[in-house]
Parts: C-alpha cells; sequence; structure tokens
C-alpha cells in the first residue's frame, strides 16, 4: 500500500524544499532526511530520482545555474538599452537576492558536490563562474554598441563585478543586497570602462 501524499514535479518540490533548509540552516544541515522531511515526501522519493545525495545535489546546482543562464540571455538583450551601470546592478542584485550565496557555500563546503559539478563547470566556483560569463558576455556586446571603452578588459570586469558584490552581501552588509548599494558598487568598478 502506498504511503505518504504524491508529489507533482518531485524534482522541483525536492529542490525548493532544499533550498529552503539551506537558507533556514545552512549547508551542514543539508541532508536527503532534512530535504524530504521539508518536502514533506518519503526518504524513498530522492533515492527514486536521483543515484544518490550527491547527484541530487549536483541536479540542484545545475537547475540553478539554468536559472541564471536565462536571467543572463535577458541581461545580453538590453545591450544598448538603459545604463550599463543598472542593468548590471539589477542582474546581480537579482542573482545574489536568489540563493546564489547559499549555493556557493553548499559548493565550497562539499568536495564530493565539487567534484561532480566539474563536468559542467571546469575550474572556478560553479555558479559565480556561469554569472561572470554572461555579464562578460553582455560586456563585450556593450563594447560592441560603443557603450563600453573599446580597450575595456570585459574578462577581467565580470569577476571583479561579481566579487565586489558578493562581498558586499557575505560581508552582511545588506542581505539580500539593496538595489543601490549594488548600484554604487558597479558605478565604481566599471568607471574607467564606460
Amino acid at each position: 500500500m502506498p504511503t505518504g501524499v504524491a508529489l507533482r514535479d518531485a524534482r522541483e518540490q525536492l529542490f525548493d524544499a532544499a533550498e529552503r533548509v539551506l537558507l533556514r540552516d545552512g549547508a551542514n544541515a543539508l541532508t536527503s532526511r532534512a530535504v524530504t522531511t521539508e518536502a514533506g515526501c518519503a526518504k524513498g522519493v530522492l533515492h527514486r530520482h536521483f543515484a544518490d545525495f550527491d547527484d541530487f545535489l549536483a541536479e540542484l546546482v545545475r537547475d540553478r545555474i539554468a536559472r541564471f543562464d536565462d536571467r543572463g540571455a535577458t541581461l545580453r538583450a538590453r545591450a544598448g538599452s538603459g545604463a550599463v551601470a543598472d542593468n548590471l546592478a539589477d542582474a546581480l542584485t537579482a542573482l545574489f537576492e536568489s540563493v546564489a550565496v547559499a549555493i556557493v557555500g553548499l559548493v565550497i563546503s562539499r568536495d564530493e558536490l565539487r567534484a561532480r559539478l566539474r563536468t559542467t563547470t571546469p575550474v572556478g566556483i560553479p555558479l559565480l563562474t556561469e554569472a561572470s560569463a554572461a555579464i562578460a558576455s553582455y560586456l563585450a556586446r556593450e563594447r560592441e554598441l560603443g557603450r563600453i571603452a573599446a580597450d575595456a578588459d570585459v574578462d577581467a570586469l565580470a569577476p571583479t563585478l561579481i566579487g565586489a558584490v558578493h562581498r558586499l552581501v557575505v560581508g552582511g552588509e545588506s542581505t539580500p543586497p539593496e538595489h543601490e548599494g549594488v548600484r554604487r558598487v558597479v558605478a565604481t568598478v566599471i568607471a574607467g570602462a564606460v
């Protein structure tokens, strides 16, 4: 006889439950039992959809990377319109309002998870590496349009922006980040390139 409650889109419900546990209790509290309890389902549900817990976590991170990839495409489409600093501040605020900071902490704290993610993110910190690439792509497009200096090193600017805003958020100054504070940091970083 079946037990528990049937889950619609079990993967997404488990991912959402994992985010809630991660945000509320931190990376050390993120276990398969904590996730399934939060999702209101049997532990076997997670193992029916994923090979093991690290497989689940790797898919969670990849799913969140895909979500940011969509935001990156939206950012690139904004090239040529609005102020460059505003466009970047919007994208970076959205990135760090999400669970990104907690995901980064999770990836850093779990060696096996990092190893599994190397197939899709061979270098750097997953999520931040992809966010940096999206920002560099946007800046390159702005450079093509003449809104960024022709000699601007967008591959250096992008991770600098990510790092500066990440520091703003994890430094305890503002969580989630305040848009105006992010905009000030962005404007300072790109001042020589605009």
